[in-house]
């Protein structure tokens, strides 16, 4: 298999149980009896996955494995790689060999592939418009959140990537979030930041989400990293990124879309992070298009499918 080269790939050993048990669950007990049925073994073609929409690729690798798994045999490369923009029309991988391993493989790539690259599309779509309004370079970052679809988190936060945003912390382990229940529940900002500083080790970085300006001035009087302001109007945010001081990183959150964003940016907070980038986001229309057809007892030599 050869492979463009562009963002860097997931490692395999985290990408293939998910390739894998969407197989289990699409093959079932009994296989592809459809296309066992209709397609005589011999059958051999050629076919490209193209983009019927413009956007931003991801997800190509996950496409290639899903492919590979099936038919390790099959002829696979990879045209362009995740990160890549998009026509319409544009050929993204290409597949040569049984025709039954690619009609079997085909809608598991193709969900992964337009799932993806939905994610990447969206994200790169918000990272436009931040960038234009952000006060200088490397503000307003765009940043995913734990919004994501179970099982797969590593693969929906490697398509913020590609679309040009950055990742928020991965999981409940890797950093302290006080968010506006732990604050409830623990009695107030200043008690919980004290907790979180005598229980987290010194790796582990300490981020409070606030919803006034009065609690911003409790945080930053406790001491934090980052601070998480939510739900705040663009004017609030600009005062709240003036009293930070860049004594921590300011990371806006709330509601935020295409139309929002430019104003959240220009409010000079270092990140914007946004949910319905990976729970929300439409596919992208991806497609496979079988070329030709050898060793097909009669009819035409060319094909199209866009697998239900």
């Amino acid at each position: 298999m050869t492979r463009a080269m562009s963002l860097s790939p997931l490692p395999r050993l985290m990408i293939e149980p998910l390739v894998r048990a969407a197989f289990l669950e699409d093959l079932g007990r009994a296989g592809d009896i459809t296309t066992d049925a209709v397609i005589p073994a011999e059958l051999r073609f050629s076919a490209v996955i193209g983009s019927r929409q413009p956007g931003v690729l991801a997800g190509i690798d996950v496409a290639a494995l899903a492919f590979e798994l099936i038919d390790p045999a099959l002829r696979i490369e990879t045209v362009r790689g995740d990160g890549a923009p998009m026509a319409p029309g544009d050929v993204v991988l290409k597949v040569e060999g049984a025709a039954r391993s690619i009609l079997t493989a085909e809608r598991v790539a193709l969900n992964f592939a337009s799932h993806l690259s939905g994610i990447a599309t969206a994200t790169q779509s918000l990272v436009s418009v931040a960038r234009a309004h952000a006060p200088s370079p490397g503000k307003a970052q765009v940043v995913c959140t734990r919004k994501t679809t179970p099982g797969l988190r590593a693969l929906e936060k490697h398509a913020v990537k590609a679309g040009g945003g950055s990742n928020h912390r991965f999981g409940l382990d890797d950093a302290v979030l006080i968010k506006d229940n732990h604050i409830a529940v623990a009695g107030g900002v200043a008690t919980a930041i004290a907790r979180a500083r005598a229980h987290a080790g010194h790796m582990v970085k300490i981020e409070v989400e606030v919803d006034t300006l009065a609690q911003l001035d409790e945080a930053m009087t406790a001491g934090v990293d980052a601070v998480l302001l939510d739900n705040m109007s663009p004017a609030t945010l600009a005062e709240a990124v003036r009293m930070v001081g860049g004594r921590a990183i300011t990371e806006a959150s709330g509601r935020i879309n295409r139309e929002t964003i430019g104003a959240v940016a220009a409010s000079g907070v270092d990140l914007i992070s946004v949910g319905w980038i990976t729970h929300s986001a439409p596919v992208l229309d991806l497609g496979l298009d079988a070329l030709e057809v050898v060793q097909a007892p009669g009819g035409p030599n060319a094909a199209s499918t866009s697998a239900r």
